[in-house]
């Protein structure tokens, strides 16, 4: 892999990197298959649309090796959506907290030059401010699920002044100059609403510039979120900002931000077709589900196809030895189609967004923390096709259930959540809180990295401890992984840089035990 800390960007350089890169999409993403001249290839957009493309293909992976180690095996194992079903997994994996390197380093190494490169490559075909506005805004949200995994990481350097090594911004640095970024794109994107651009450039939204300035103030909401606990101020401004931009935020599904895939959705190849399924629905999700008797369960899930006792969605426990043979292939699965799209964010979360906003006083809400909450689970249900919102939303009884595991294995011995669905004025700050993060999560499914980040933000949902902590005491089994250690490579090629990134920035030891910047403590 060509690194992201040798680039230098001149476009014979940038060229040169994209022609040796091993990333095999890079020489897909250069080659004009069609033998078209430089002049017909420019008539049609057919640069700009490889380019532009080609960067969103990169959020939440398209590229199905890399989905599966950063959805499913990382953010699926950490967010209690998803569980490894490959016993080849044990030993390495990230729910016992043992990756191997080949794991860990995805997210880094493959993630941040495939971002960095095609962000720079759509610069260098057009001077169009909406596209690159748009390029930005997918910038910042790709970049920020980096940096919520690892901590401090190589950003506003990477490629200074041709420079052979990156050094690192604090997280703190980087989601500043995230916000930056995003205030940018976002003046330009509303100084040009009209603007629209090429369908065939834009798998999300088809060119609509209306719908991007709305997904980057939706992120900005979620970004502000994600540091409210540490720098409330700053938290608070940005989120008011987002709140209050007029053409508004996500409110309603239309508007929703799904990737198409380029080829088949990932999902569906790993869940169904890697070793007949490398990962299974998880125990976590399933149990919260089946307890609230939740109508959205037959949308999310298959059921389980075990050949003797009842079946229903019954979910794997991750973090556990995984056993031998097929019947771990029975469990519940993820129901997704080879053309389903991706989802990056949708209404549901940013009308719980708005709810956690009203909570915490922050001003421009609209409506009150009852109302938004409320409002993010009916969408949740129209975005699914699910029936029974009114009667979900009115139940003041059903909790998750604790897991009986059906092959008499992994069952959970302790405490479940105790918390109900229907909002409670009398219920405290906690409760409220609990409310809100644990129904984002059901409707975010299946956002691993998003709903892992949250977790470790707020400490919701309660997810069950795993059985097997294979970590030789780095990580604590109630707070769970905190974050992912640096690739190796970073200590034989850019030692000096990550370094003291590990003294200065991450103020912790670099593994899975040590909190990101604006986690709970």
């Amino acid at each position: 892999m060509k690194r992201y800390k040798s680039l230098v960007f001149s476009m014979a350089v940038l060229a040169g990197v994209l022609q040796q890169s091993c990333t095999k999409n890079f020489l897909d993403y250069n080659t004009d298959g069609r033998g078209a001249t430089p002049e017909e290839v420019q008539r049609d957009g057919y640069i700009l649309t490889s380019a532009l493309t080609g960067l969103q293909a990169w959020v939440v992976p398209l590229d199905v090796n890399t989905n599966q180690f950063v959805e499913c095996l990382l953010g699926g194992s950490f967010s209690g959506y998803l569980a490894d079903s490959n016993n080849g997994f044990n030993g390495k994996n990230f729910a016992s907290y043992n990756p191997e390197n080949g794991w860990a380093r995805v997210a880094f190494n493959d993630i941040i030059p495939n971002i960095i490169i095609r962000h720079k490559k759509v610069i260098s075909v057009t001077n169009e401010p909406v596209p690159i506005a748009v390029a930005d805004v997918i910038k910042v949200m790709a970049i920020s699920r980096v940096t919520d995994i690892y901590g401090p990481i190589p950003y506003s350097k990477i490629g200074e002044n041709g420079a052979l090594e990156a050094p690192y911004d604090s997280q703190e640095e980087v989601y500043n100059k995230l916000f930056e970024e995003l205030n940018a794109a976002i003046k330009v994107l509303s100084e040009n609403l009209q603007q629209n651009f090429s369908p065939k450039a834009d798998n999300v939204y088809a060119g609509n510039v209306t719908k991007w300035l709305k997904l980057a103030n939706s992120l900005k909401l979620r970004l502000a979120m994600r540091i409210s606990n540490v720098s409330p101020q700053k938290a608070k401004e940005m989120g008011e900002q987002a709140l209050q931009q007029s053409t508004g935020l996500i409110v309603a599904n239309a508007d929703n931000a799904f990737v198409k895939p380029i080829n088949r959705n990932p999902f569906r190849v790993i869940m169904y077709e890697y070793n007949n399924g490398d990962s299974r629905v998880s125990a976590d999700i399933t149990s919260f589900m089946n307890g609230y008797a939740d109508p959205r369960r037959e949308k999310y899930f298959t059921p389980s196809a075990f050949t003797t006792g009842t079946n229903g969605f019954f979910g794997l426990r991750s973090g556990i030895q995984i056993p031998s043979g097929n019947n771990i292939k029975l469990y519940t699965n993820m129901k997704v189609d080879e053309s389903d799209n991706i989802l990056w964010m949708n209404a549901a979360e940013v009308a719980f967004l708005k709810s956690e906003a009203a909570l915490r006083g922050w001003q421009g809400v609209g409506g009150t923390a009852q109302s938004n909450y409320e409002e993010g689970i009916k969408l949740s249900f129209e975005q699914w096709g699910a029936s029974g919102a009114e009667s979900y939303l009115a139940n003041t009884s059903n909790r998750p259930e604790s897991y009986v595991d059906p092959m008499g294995q992994f069952s959970y011995t302790g405490t479940p959540s105790r918390i109900t669905i229907n909002w409670s004025e009398a219920a405290t700050q906690a409760e409220k809180m609990e409310r809100i993060i644990t129904q984002k999560w059901i409707a975010n499914f299946p956002l691993g990295i998003e709903a892992w980040s949250e977790y470790r933000r707020t400490g919701y949902p309660k997810l069950m401890e795993v059985m097997q902590n294979n970590s030789g005491g780095l990580v604590n089994t109630s707070r769970m992984a905190r974050r992912l250690a640096y690739p190796q490579e970073e200590y034989t090629e850019n030692s000096k840089n990550v370094n003291d990134a590990v003294t200065n920035m991450l103020k912790g030891a670099d593994n899975m035990g040590t909190d990101v910047w604006w986690a709970k403590k």
